[in-house]
């Protein structure tokens, strides 16, 4: 697999504004390891080999223990690894990420909005969004993961 064209390059006035709600999140409030768990289960969600292996190394560079980082995918069968707040965190990523499936109905919403303020959960769905975006990008135009690049 090749890549196709740099779009940071090629269209950066969107690559700039997408930054923006990049930074907006890191500024929310929200931990930054729960950010990272979301964004990693969202690109392993869309198959972003790019994304899965930044926000892998990212999370491992934090501490994340290796033991929890591989049991994202199955996060709902891992019982007490995760936090409550985790949990929710990427039960609402998978929902919103999967929304022509599931419409995200109510039963998600008042999981969510059990764990998280209106506007934790507002942010929290903005990271969302930001994830899938760079995800279809990613996917799109075939940017390679830093571990083929080394290879």
């Amino acid at each position: 697999m090749s890549n196709r064209i740099d779009y940071a390059k090629a269209a950066p006035e969107g690559y700039k504004a997408f930054g923006g709600v990049y930074v907006a999140v890191q500024k929310s409030g929200l931990p930054k390891e729960l950010i990272n768990l979301v964004y990693l289960r969202v690109s392993q969600i869309n198959g972003c080999a790019y994304c899965i292996d930044m926000h892998s190394r990212d999370l491992l560079k934090d501490g994340l223990a290796v033991d929890k980082l591989v049991l994202v995918p199955v996060w709902h069968e891992s019982r007490d690894v995760f936090t409550q707040r985790e949990r929710a965190a990427l039960a609402w990523a998978e929902t919103v990420t999967r929304v022509s499936e599931t419409g995200v109905p109510d039963a998600d919403y008042d999981a969510a909005k059990a764990e998280f303020s209106d506007k934790e959960l507002a942010d929290l769905t903005y990271a969302i969004g930001l994830m899938n975006a760079f995800n279809r990008l990613g996917v799109s135009f075939r940017v390679p993961p830093a571990a083929a690049v080394k290879a």
